[in-house]
């Protein structure tokens, strides 16, 4: 009889741990809105944005977005400390006010630092391909497959649906569509 109880008390922990992850489908659900509205100030696509986003902090999981809303492991802002197992963590990462100033300050470097601002120039705000390819090669990342990783869950996802026309309810990718590719 303890074992049973000790095995659902075991997953039902698990369990709980689970619901409190961010899923793709929750975090576009929360975000989708700000990465549109990101999108028409700047030009660089929503897609992009949550594309990235979701890439980089694992859909909002990871302990930088976690602990400092830093959704895409921005450096920099005098560095960061957080709270971790009961143990203060120094970071060279840049903490955010919420998640929004996060998808802000990523498009502010799209579109303000040399190395990236001549891609709004090149590229549409329908054109994500481009604009994958180009934040890659123009050293965002170090990985050679970064660009074909977002790309995949831009696709994945069909978040360039909210770059096409993001006042379109047509264009819109429905719950099915996204729950289905989860």
């Amino acid at each position: 009889m303890k074992k049973l109880v000790l095995v659902t008390m075991l997953l039902s922990s698990a369990l709980l741990a689970v619901a409190q992850k961010n899923t793709p489908k929750s975090y576009i659900d929360q975000f989708k809105d700000d990465a549109i509205k990101i999108m028409h100030q700047t030009g660089v696509p929503a897609s992009i944005v949550l594309g990235v986003a979701m890439h980089e902090s694992g859909c909002g999981n990871s302990t930088l977005a976690q602990n400092l809303n830093n959704q895409f492991g921005v450096k920099g802002g005098g560095g960061a400390t957080f709270v971790k197992h009961n143990k203060v963590v120094k970071t060279k990462y840049k903490r955010y006010q919420s998640v929004y100033d996060s998808f802000q300050d990523f498009a502010r470097i799209m579109t303000e630092r040399s190395e990236f601002s001549g891609l709004a120039a090149k590229f549409t705000h329908t054109d994500y391909t481009g604009w994958a390819r180009g934040i890659q090669k123009r050293g965002y990342c170090s990985s050679h497959t970064w660009a074909s990783q977002v790309m995949g869950i831009i696709k994945k996802y069909h978040l360039y649906n909210f770059d096409e026309n993001p006042n379109d309810a047509e264009n819109q990718p429905n719950q099915a569509e996204i729950a289905q590719n989860r």
